[in-house]
């Protein structure tokens, strides 16, 4: 295993359990407590982890985005479900903004059986996932390649998006304050999010359980610039309280 897929690992881990010990780690990708030790001195150094006895924990204060490789494998199954909802409302026909996020991805997966679709995104991963499709016009924004994430941001990227418009703009975001609205760690990031959702007739915030109670340092919108909420556990009735007040609609599982 190369260094960097462990390291991925490690952190995805991370952003399951919160905390990992060297000794399990050591067991598990079967190398030295030594080289556990040094991915996890790269990792603080990074910023991503903070460094304990034994071990490490996620760095909670953390404002950059985890590597896409890494986003993708965590909460999938609430990422799935939210997928599956997101496309229970995609006719064929229709065009949509999805952006670089991996809850989008999961979409782009749930949607492969429909029709005649129209795709702008800002993800080289929804680009490659949906290559193959026959019949689809799939547009790429163009930009600035990002870190890590494999998006295209900035001024070129928000140009080409705001130069259409869609029947659904669907984004997902970092943190979800009921007062400070939704959020992401990167400003360009957060600057085409607001491109897609200026440019489509429904806004929708695609926002699996564990982004609510979270701010990230770039505000990217409030409930009044999306029109539907979808997320993979019922929210608590606080916030529901405050959906219904501003008119937005919530969408989750069944219990």
């Amino acid at each position: 295993m190369l260094a960097v897929e462990r390291k991925n690992r490690i952190l995805a881990i991370l952003q399951s359990e919160k905390r990992v010990v060297v000794g399990e780690l050591s067991k598990r990708f079967d190398v030295s407590e030594e080289t556990i030790r040094r991915d996890l001195e790269k990792l603080e150094n990074e910023g991503l982890v903070v460094k304990s006895y034994g071990g490490a924990v996620l760095n909670e204060e953390n404002q950059t985005d985890m590597p896409l490789a890494v986003r993708k494998r965590t909460n999938v199954e609430g990422k799935k479900t939210i997928a599956d909802i997101i496309s229970s409302f995609i006719k064929d026909g229709d065009s949509l903004m999805l952006d670089s996020s991996s809850t989008a991805l999961f979409v782009a997966k749930s949607i492969k059986d429909r029709k005649n679709m129209t795709i702008i995104t800002n993800s080289l991963e929804i680009l490659i996932e949906l290559k193959d499709q026959r019949n689809w016009k799939i547009f790429s924004s163009g930009g600035l390649l990002g870190e890590d994430s494999l998006a295209l941001v900035g001024s070129q990227a928000d140009k080409m998006i705001s130069g259409f418009h869609v029947d659904a703009s669907i984004i997902s975001c970092k943190g979800f304050d009921i007062n400070k609205g939704f959020t992401d760690s990167n400003d360009m990031h957060a600057s085409t999010k607001r491109a897609m959702l200026a440019n489509g007739d429904k806004r929708v915030l695609a926002v699996d359980s564990s982004k609510f109670n979270r701010i990230a340092f770039n505000v990217v919108g409030g409930l009044d610039d999306i029109d539907v909420i979808v997320t993979d556990v019922k929210p608590s009735e606080e916030w529901l309280q405050k959906f219904r007040f501003s008119g937005v609609e919530c969408l989750y599982p069944e219990e």
